[in-house]
């Protein structure tokens, strides 16, 4: 890696404006947030696609999947089984592979285009009057300049469809949304469990009442759920988000409307298989399968390291036990955020998933990064800066090392990921769990401008 270096010296100078940034208050313009974002992913992106040294999933999974939709094939059985989401992106690789691009260049240009698209979102998602500058603070995330520009790994075009789900649901103008409530509950509280059922039924028939405006909402939720399909064939983590993009739309039957169209544009890219990718339709099967088949492989972050000693290994009872402690955290999660804001229980679902998972790729941790600029807690950058530093070491220290040294060096820093933990539970929207009690968030003695707060 022979421009290891200079990526390092963008990624130190992109983290200083951040946080002078934070510390100014600056609030440049949004041309200007993008304008520096799309210098900075440039300098890394050329410097990666010129290097000799390529990461091995870049060449081994998500060049072949271009490569086969290029000649035709299926990218999950004519891949080698490197690709196991819906062929989307391979879609995309295929075309600028097509019209003759260099792979080097190809595959990152897919993720940095979305990364680039990002930064505007998050200011949209942020709104009020310190959007441009969470802008600014994504466009020089050094996660996310490592995940898009770098490495070209998928998660921003996830992320960006992902994120326009939030801003579509959520509206123009509309005001902060307060949550949910639980309505068997609160009848069982109310009217004791005999009149429940009842009064649950009654809830529900309200809720699907047609409103004046409900063409509009009712087209803002098809918009969304489109949105997030299309984040959902890019990979198949945002069904995390569903939650809470549903729960900003404001009626039950947006809502619907909205998760059929989710779940409509996956299922429309694996019925067109046999049209775009030239796979047979006795072979759709199959690549569901290949879809499903995620190995259980544990030891990369987190708790499962000291159980292999900071090795990779395949221990099924540990990555069950942490799926079940996945969606035990994630029902927790949505009790206690339940009368929050749709955008902070989404950012507690991501952190806690964080810390409870048995298996995480460093580019995991850019899942909650617009999410938790655009919102930030008190130990928001704290928690950013000890997730990039140590997704850095992995990127660019690691990467540099001999097969044997980068196994030693792994052990450590797999195993070193658990002092991480804490910080990501500090991270969480504590402060605005309930709208009755959310006030700016300030540190004793720290100014506004330097507490986190929007």
């Amino acid at each position: 890696m022979e421009h290891a270096v200079l990526t390092g010296l963008v990624l130190l100078v992109g983290v200083a404006v951040a946080l002078i940034a934070q510390w100014r208050d600056w609030r440049p313009s949004l041309t200007v947030a993008v304008l520096l974002g799309v210098a900075v992913r440039a300098v890394i992106y050329f410097a990666s696609a010129d290097d000799a040294f390529q990461p091995v999933d870049y060449e081994e999974s998500f060049r072949p999947a271009g490569e086969a939709v290029l000649n035709r094939e299926d990218p999950v059985l004519g891949s080698e089984g490197g690709w196991h989401f819906l062929p989307t992106i391979p879609y995309m690789y295929g075309i600028l592979l097509w019209l003759g691009l260099p792979w080097e260049y190809a595959g990152r240009l897919v993720t940095v285009v979305a990364d680039i698209a990002l930064i505007p979102l998050v200011a949209k998602l942020a709104g009020g009057a310190r959007a441009n500058l969470r802008a600014l603070q994504y466009a020089l995330n050094p996660l996310a300049l490592l995940v898009a520009a770098h490495h070209g790994q998928v998660e921003p075009v996830a992320l960006a469809f992902g994120v326009a789900a939030f801003v579509v649901a959520r509206g123009p103008g509309s005001p902060e949304r307060t949550g949910f409530t639980l309505p068997v509950m609160d009848r069982v509280r109310l009217y004791g469990a005999a009149e429940a059922p009842n009064r649950a039924w009654a809830w529900v028939k309200r809720s699907l009442r047609p409103l004046p405006d409900d063409r509009a909402t009712l087209k803002r939720g098809m918009l969304a759920g489109l949105l997030m399909g299309l984040a959902l064939c890019a990979k198949s983590w945002p069904i995390w988000l569903i939650p809470g993009m549903l729960l900003l739309l404001p009626t039950m039957r947006a809502r619907i409307v909205s998760l059929l169209f989710t779940g409509a544009v996956p299922v429309f890219f694996l019925v067109t298989l046999p049209i775009f990718a030239g796979t047979a339709f006795h072979q759709i099967p199959e690549v569901i399968r290949e879809i499903k088949n995620i190995r259980p492989i544990v030891g990369e972050w987190g708790w499962t390291p000291w159980i292999t000693g900071g090795d990779w290994a395949l221990i099924p009872w540990a990555a069950q036990l942490g799926t079940y402690l996945i969606y035990a955290s994630v029902l927790v999660v949505i009790y206690l955020w339940r009368k929050a804001d749709p955008i902070d229980m989404t950012i507690a679902i991501l952190l806690i998933f964080m810390v409870v998972t048995p298996r995480l790729g460093a580019q995991y941790l850019m899942w909650f990064m617009p999410f938790l600029i655009a919102r930030p807690t008190r130990f928001a950058w704290p928690a950013i800066l000890a997730v990039s530093a140590w997704s850095a070491y992995g990127y660019l220290y690691m990467t540099q090392l001999a097969v044997d040294p980068w196994w030693y060096a792994h052990r450590d820093w797999s195993r070193f990921s658990i002092v991480i933990l804490p910080l990501l539970v500090m991270a969480m929207p504590w402060g605005r769990r309930d709208p009755q009690s959310q006030r700016p968030v300030q540190a004793p003695g720290v100014s506004p401008a330097l507490s986190g707060t929007t």
